[in-house]
């Protein structure tokens, strides 16, 4: 009988702990992003959609006038500790790299990394701790 309601407990345990640790890892899913970018002169986008241990992230970086280059990137991140992922990227340009994004207040931070430059005008979007706001509710 002790053997029963030990077993119990510890299933109504992991049942009840489970939805935090799940809520906490969707906390990244959302719309980020910084429409004063460049001081005022570009907007940079960040989607992030987790489902489950699989994390896709979407970027897109423009000037408000439309010159220049206005490239959109996508990648594959992982989990690397509570409140931060890794990932790898690739812009429509071909340019590709890595990133981080860190969780603060009701945004984030993200980094980029370029590691194989093909058009080097897009360097000017690709910068660290950049702040980004989230702009849509949390799905």
């Amino acid at each position: 009988m002790k053997m029963y309601v030990c077993l119990s407990a510890l299933l109504l345990l992991g049942l009840a702990a489970s939805p935090v640790f799940s809520a906490d890892a969707s906390n990244f899913t959302g719309e980020f992003a910084d429409k004063n970018f460049m001081k005022g002169k570009g907007v940079f986008q960040l989607s992030v959609e987790q489902k489950g241990n699989d994390v896709s992230i979407f970027f897109s970086a423009g000037f408000n006038d439309g010159h220049g280059p206005g490239p959109e990137a996508d990648g594959t991140a992982k989990a690397t500790g509570k409140n931060s992922l890794e990932f790898k990227w690739e812009d429509s340009f071909k340019n590709s790299g890595t990133g981080t994004i860190k969780r603060e207040g009701n945004g984030v931070i993200l980094s980029l990394n370029p590691t194989h430059v093909v058009d080097p005008r897009c360097l000017q979007f690709y910068r660290q701790n950049m702040r980004l706001e989230r702009a849509g509710k949390k799905k």
